[in-house]
C-alpha cells in the first residue's frame, strides 16, 4: 500500500450555496475520504483547519462565501477496485423507481448491502457513484439492512440531503413494510413499544435487544393475510433503530420468516425447504416531501418476484 497525498500543499476552498449550514467536519469527511476521523478531529483541534483566517470547532455550521483553509494532508493510498459495471448496471438501473435532479429512489435487491466495507468491495451507494459519475454529491439518505429489499433513497445534492435528513430526523418520512411473520399471529394491528439497545458480541456480530435501558423505538403492526404456518403484516415504523422491526416481531413472538439471525433456525429450516432463500422483510413505499418543491412524493416498490411467488405456494 503506496503512501500518496491527498493535498502535498495547503488547500483554500470556497463554500457553496448548495454546503451552507453543513457542520465542518461533516464537510471535511467528506472532502477528506480515505483519511481518518479521528485526525480530521486533530486538525480542527490544532487549528490547523481555518475558516476565513480564524480558529474553526467541528460544530460550526459552514456559510455560502466561506473559505476554508486544509493543511496538507497524506493519506495511504487505498488499491482501486475495478467494480463489474455491467453486472451492476444489469441490477441497478431496472429498479430504480424515481430519479431526478435532486434524489433517487431504488428498490433495493436483497443480499446487497448500501454500503462496502467489512470484506465487502462495493455497495449501493459505490455503484451509483461509477453509473452516475456526473452526480458528484450521491449520499445514502439513510440505511436498510442488507437482507432488506425495498424503497432505498439517495440524495444527489447537498441541499436534497440535508432536507431529507431534517424529515427522517422530525418523523415527517412514512415508510411502510411488508414482512411475513413466523406461525400464526392473533392480533389484526398492534402498535409494540419497547426500547432497544444495541450489542456488539465477541465474534463482532451487532445484536440488538428490547431492554429498559435503551433508546425509545415504536413499531406499528396490521395484519394483511393469515397463513398456516405464517402471517403477512404491514410494519410501519415510527422511529427508526437499528434491526427494528426484526426484534419488535420477536418480542411479540413472531420472528421474520428467513431471519437468520433473530430467528429460529428450525422454523427457517422449514421455509427454506418451500422456497424462501431470503429475510421476508421488504421496503413497499414510502411517502416524504421532495427537498426543493416540497411536493409529497409516495414511491412504491412492487413485491419481489422471489417473495411474491413464496406468498402464492404458502398453504392457507
Amino acid at each position: 500500500m503506496n503512501s500518496s497525498p491527498i493535498s502535498a500543499s495547503v488547500q483554500w476552498i470556497e463554500v457553496d450555496a448548495d454546503h451552507a449550514g453543513q457542520r465542518i467536519d461533516n464537510f471535511l469527511f467528506t472532502r477528506l475520504k480515505g483519511v481518518p476521523k479521528s485526525h480530521v478531529y486533530r486538525i480542527l483541534r490544532t487549528g490547523e483547519v481555518r475558516r476565513n483566517g480564524g480558529r474553526v470547532k467541528a460544530q460550526d455550521r459552514l456559510d455560502s462565501g466561506d473559505v476554508v483553509r486544509l493543511p496538507p494532508i497524506r493519506v495511504a493510498e487505498r488499491e482501486h477496485v475495478e467494480l463489474p459495471l455491467n453486472l451492476i448496471r444489469g441490477r441497478i438501473e431496472p429498479r430504480i423507481l424515481f430519479e431526478d435532479d435532486d434524489l433517487l429512489v431504488l428498490n433495493k435487491p436483497s443480499g446487497m448491502a448500501v454500503h462496502g466495507g467489512s470484506g465487502l468491495s462495493y455497495g449501493v451507494i459505490e455503484a451509483l457513484r461509477e453509473l452516475r459519475p456526473q452526480a458528484r454529491s450521491l449520499e445514502l439518505v439513510h440505511r436498510l439492512d442488507r437482507e432488506t429489499s425495498g424503497c432505498l433513497l439517495i440524495a444527489k445534492k447537498r441541499s436534497a440531503l440535508k432536507s431529507l435528513h431534517e424529515q427522517f430526523r422530525d418523523d415527517d418520512v412514512n415508510k411502510v413494510y411488508v414482512a411475513l411473520l413466523a406461525g400464526q399471529w392473533a392480533k389484526t394491528r398492534l402498535m409494540v413499544d419497547a426500547p432497544l439497545k444495541k450489542n456488539v458480541l465477541q465474534s463482532g456480530e451487532r445484536m440488538v435487544r428490547v431492554a429498559r435501558d435503551g433508546k425509545s423505538a415504536m413499531t406499528e403492526f396490521k395484519r394483511l393475510a393469515r397463513y398456516a404456518e405464517a402471517t403477512l403484516v404491514e410494519a410501519r415504523p415510527i422511529t427508526g433503530r437499528t434491526h427494528q422491526i426484526r426484534v419488535h416481531a420477536l418480542h411479540m413472538g413472531h420472528a421474520l420468516a428467513g431471519d437468520e439471525r433473530y430467528g429460529d433456525e428450525a422454523t427457517n429450516r422449514r421455509f427454506r425447504q418451500s422456497g424462501l432463500k431470503r429475510l421476508f422483510l421488504h421496503a413497499a413505499h414510502t411517502t416524504f416531501r421532495h427537498p426543493r418543491t416540497g411536493d409529497a412524493v409516495k414511491v412504491e416498490a412492487p413485491l419481489d418476484s422471489e417473495l411474491a411467488d413464496f406468498l402464492k405456494n404458502l398453504p392457507k
